[in-house]
């Protein structure tokens, strides 16, 4: 009876916000004390991209952008091969993971081509905008604010006030 109370509460219901925050930024001061790094999402994704673009021929680390701003790469890790991979894949799967324990795992019906769209669109925007920013709302603005980061702030004000704005546009004409 305690182990189904304990599964409900941990997996089923949701966590009060104030909880998330502190185990997000418990875990965000342990990834730094471990690694030495700040938590970085998007990155990963322009390694994925890099390694698969060098399996069918195209040699990434020439370009300006690596060449500029350095891949970041420790001595040995390749695209593929490297701690923000790990990372990102141990946070899909612990999202899978959780999914599954709270028996909340469905495949959903797109409501229409319109919103696919759309939501592809944005993906993309996002993309390419978190390069161009170096960084998504997790390097841009959760692991800038606990370093005492200027930028961190100002990103954070823009973010808030950009999906404000987002949000106003998506319900006007979008859905």
């Amino acid at each position: 009876m305690v182990k189904l109370e304990l599964k409900n509460k941990v997996f089923k219901k949701p966590w009060p916000y104030w909880v998330g925050g502190i185990v997000l930024g418990l875990l965000n001061i342990l990834l730094l004390f471990t690694t030495g790094a700040a938590w970085k999402v998007t990155t990963s994704f322009l390694y994925l991209g890099a390694g698969f673009l060098e399996i069918i021929g195209v040699n990434p680390s020439e370009w300006h952008y690596f060449s500029a701003y350095d891949n970041q790469l420790k001595h040995g890790e390749t695209y593929f091969n490297n701690s923000l991979i790990l990372m990102s894949a141990a946070m899909v799967l612990g999202s899978l993971l959780s999914v599954l324990l709270a028996s909340q795992f469905k495949f959903k019906k797109l409501k229409n081509k319109k919103q696919f769209v759309f939501a592809l669109i944005g993906g993309i925007l996002m993309g390419y905008g978190t390069r161009l920013s170096f960084g998504c709302n997790i390097g841009a603005y959760f692991s800038a604010i606990p370093s005492l980061s200027l930028h961190g702030w100002v990103f954070g004000i823009f973010m808030f006030v950009g999906a404000w704005i987002g949000s106003k546009i998506l319900f006007k004409y979008i859905l």
